[in-house]
Formats: C-alpha cells, structure tokens, sequence
C-alpha cells in the first residue's frame, strides 16, 4: 500500500519514534501515516482531511492493510483547525504538508490559540508561500528542531520541523529564510540551494513590480544569503 514520494520519504525519515500521537493532516491518499502505521511510528496515529471523498478512501484502504495494526489509527472529516488535541494524552506532533503557506499560517495560528500549553511539534511543508510561514512561526515564537530543502520532480520544499516552545537557545531560533537549508554536504546539494535560491529571488523580484511592500524584507534576505554564501 505505501509508496511514498521523494518529498513524503523525506519527511517520514525526519520523525523519531517518542510521540504518543501522530496527525496526519491534509493528509491526501493518507501514504505517509500508513508509512508511520508500518513501522509503528507512535501508538495511535490519526488521519485528517477535509475532502470526504479522500477520507472515504484512506478509511477503505487502512481496513483493507492495517485492521489489526500494532498502533491504533482514526481517520477525521473535519478542517484541521478544529484538531481535539486536548483530547489526547503525551507527546503530539502535527504533520501539514501540500498544503499553501497561507493556509498553513490559518491553521497554526488557531492550534496555537488553543493549545500552547500542549507538548505539541508541527511538521510542516508548504507547496508555496514559505517565507510568509516563517515570519509566522517567529512572531509565534517558536523554536526550530530542524529545516530541509530538498527537490521532488522539479519543485522545491522546505520541510520546517518546529516546536511551540521558545528558544532555549540561537541554533534554535528559526530564521527568516532559514539557515540549515542552505548548508550542504555534497555537489548535488549544493546544486539544489543554488537554483532555489535563483527561482526565488526571480519570483520575488517579479512580484516586486506589482506589489514593491511585500517582496522588499524577502529580496533583501535572500539577496543577503547569495552573497554570504557566493551562490
């Protein structure tokens, strides 16, 4: 049942086995929980996503593959913003992937509203509107885990792993247009920072004609890290 792409593959690896609850939310053809269902990832794990049609089908396919699961699963027709996460006890993380940034900043901000007080983690990946996301998570104040970039059939993610807790710390503060993502081990990554950063500058200077107010802070940023870092 679970073929996950580059992209879910990525953010799959990135999760560590200490939650009690896992939420997988917009959670499209549910791949990814059924990947952490598989290797009993936490013990109860819960699907998430508006669209009936798409929940019908993850609760089919979760009864065909996974009816005597070691961990237990629930699959919700419901908005995200509307989460219990008080209903549940521990250690929870919220997965928001292929979703906008924009959208993903109405979801945070409500969950946030209700449960800063919870022992909660976000796992985020935006399709676009990253930037905004970020300026976001920092007027929350919350602290970063850790950041990837990395390239799926010829688009680009940042993958955010944060926490709602303040920084302890400055490797914990989370930047504007991000610090990890931009470090590489190899040629290939190298490469991969080098025309993502080129694509967004492009994007921004062309938003600039039209709307000078919002493409200034994120020029000046990602113009700042070209030069740092002489891609």
């Amino acid at each position: 049942m679970v073929k996950l792409s580059k992209r879910l593959q990525h953010i799959e690896s990135i999760i560590p086995n200490h939650y009690q609850h896992i939420w997988d939310c917009c959670c499209d053809h549910g791949f990814l929980g059924a990947a952490l269902l598989q290797r009993q990832a936490a013990p109860f794990i819960h699907f998430v996503d508006i669209v009936p049609e798409l929940t019908s089908l993850v609760q089919t396919r979760l009864e065909q593959f996974f009816a005597h699961s070691a961990s237990q699963w629930q699959v919700y027709c419901q908005d995200v913003k509307t989460l219990p996460l008080d209903k549940s006890a521990g250690k929870q993380l919220v997965i928001i992937a292929g979703v906008g940034g924009d959208l993903m900043i109405e979801i945070i901000r409500t969950l946030h509203q209700q449960y800063s007080h919870l022992a909660i983690d976000y796992l985020l990946c935006p399709v676009y509107q990253q930037f905004n996301l970020r300026q976001t998570l920092v007027e929350l104040n919350m602290s970063l885990k850790q950041e990837h970039l990395i390239e799926d059939k010829g688009r680009f993610y940042e993958i955010l792993y944060v926490s709602h807790k303040a920084p302890q710390c400055s490797q914990e503060t989370i930047h504007p247009i991000g610090e990890q993502i931009w470090q590489h081990t190899d040629a290939a990554q190298a490469d991969i920072n080098k025309r993502y950063l080129k694509r967004t500058l492009t994007h921004y200077t062309r938003m600039q004609q039209s709307d000078p107010t919002q493409a200034q802070q994120p020029i000046k940023w990602y113009s700042h890290i070209q030069h740092q870092l002489n891609l």
